[in-house]
């Protein structure tokens, strides 16, 4: 990770939003177009095409902007990793392409829409499990006089099993996980006129998930180390036989999709991959401290206004109780980053309304200062903020609209 001076980076940033509203929200721009760069770099290094999770980032102006660099560096156009079928729609009407929606439809609505953005010339494919998601996209295909087909990518289970069924690490996705099982569903797919089948998709989450920097904790990271090295070898086993087993079954995958920030750099050498994914290391959100592989930057922070000074040591900030999602711990309250020297209050947290936090006399703080903030997942935060300020230096060179800002919450 680049070397950052907090002191200065805290100045700056406080002036670049002196006359500003709090509590607000900034990426410094500089941050992550050097996050930009790398990730792009690593995917290329092994000649894979980059796929950006919108999920992990939830700004056009951002996605754009990945797109740029992309170009700027004389790499092949990026594509997408979506998470419904309306965020798909809108951000094909915002002028992106080529996407694959991650989570599987099953409603008519969501269908409809797919099928409407195939017919119309998008470039969509849609990840499939289960008959039921096939039931949906072919009703919605075939409803279609013209013929519209709708591409389809199976996931795959890639959670490592090391002693059988009894231990399952990491996510419940697809039930689909042997070669038999892949096989007979892409044979199911084959039965419905509206689908085409395209590829595979395999998400390895005990492994791009999961930190091995802990430097609190040696031995665990010292096992996390472990357990990701002995996956990685199942995951790359398990995507060759299943890769080569649809080649010999007449019915090869176009699409091979894989990995995440936490691995890219091992996705980017594996062979069998077409592509890989990245999304959370463009802003860099603090789960993402935790990888020695991958080192982004922080990008992305979120300002609170000191309110009060409760007692000696301490102080207070108005707002702040941004949680984010999954096994609730420590790891998934917000951190306060800048000025460094603050912690939050075990007993209290981050509050709805008010964060207390403890602040030695060296910070210096008082009624009105800012105090700069890092989400535990980059994408949650935009649904707290309608806007992104842009930061170069110590100036907002820019706004830019979440989706909350366009009036958008594609999970609720």
């Amino acid at each position: 990770m680049r070397h950052v001076d907090a002191r200065r980076t805290y100045e700056r940033y406080a002036r670049a939003l002196h006359d500003e509203p709090f509590p607000c929200a900034l990426v410094d721009i500089e941050a992550f177009d050097r996050n930009a760069d790398l990730l792009l770099g690593i995917a290329t290094s092994g000649g894979k095409a980059l796929r950006v999770a919108t999920k992990s980032v939830r700004c056009p102006e951002l996605l754009r902007r990945i797109e740029s660099r992309a170009s700027a560096l004389g790499l092949p156009r990026v594509s997408f990793m979506t998470y419904t079928a309306r965020e798909t729609a809108f951000l094909r009407a915002e002028g992106f392409d080529d996407f694959l929606l991650a989570y599987p439809p099953v409603s008519h609505f969501d269908a409809e829409i797919l099928a409407k953005l195939s017919r119309e010339g998008a470039t969509v494919s849609v990840v499939v499990d289960d008959p039921a998601h096939l039931e949906a996209l072919h009703a919605a295909a075939f409803r279609d006089p013209s013929g519209t087909r709708i591409r389809v990518v199976v996931e795959v289970d890639m959670a490592f099993r090391p002693v059988g069924a009894s231990v399952h690490l990491g996510v419940r996705r697809s039930p689909l996980r042997t070669t038999r099982d892949v096989l007979a569903f892409v044979d199911t797919i084959g039965q419905y006129a509206g689908l085409t089948f395209f590829g595979i998709m395999g998400y390895e989450a005990q492994i791009a998930g999961l930190g091995d920097a802990l430097a609190s904790d040696r031995a665990k990271g010292t096992l996390v180390r472990a357990i990701r090295f002995m996956s990685r070898r199942d995951v790359e086993a398990s995507r060759s036989r299943l890769v080569e087993a649809l080649l010999a079954h007449r019915t090869p995958a176009t699409l091979v999709n894989g990995g995440g920030t936490g691995n890219l750099t091992w996705c980017a050498q594996e062979p069998t991959l077409t592509e890989v994914t990245a999304g959370s290391g463009f802003l860099c959100s603090h789960l993402f401290d935790r990888y020695r592989e991958v080192r982004p930057e922080p990008a992305v922070y979120f300002a609170l206004e000191v309110a009060r000074r409760p007692g000696p040591g301490l102080v207070t900030c108005t707002g702040g109780g941004y949680v984010a999602s999954g096994p609730q711990g420590e790891d998934r309250l917000p951190i306060p980053a800048l000025p460094r020297g603050l912690a939050l209050l075990p007993l209290e947290g981050a509050g709805e309304v008010q964060t207390p936090l403890r602040a030695p006399a060296t910070c210096g703080l008082g009624p009105g200062d800012p105090v700069f903030f890092r989400h535990a997942k980059a994408g949650e935060l935009a649904e707290h903020f309608p806007e992104y300020l842009f930061v170069r230096g110590d100036t907002v060179v820019g706004r830019a609209k979440t989706y909350r800002g366009y009036g958008h919450s594609f999970l609720g």
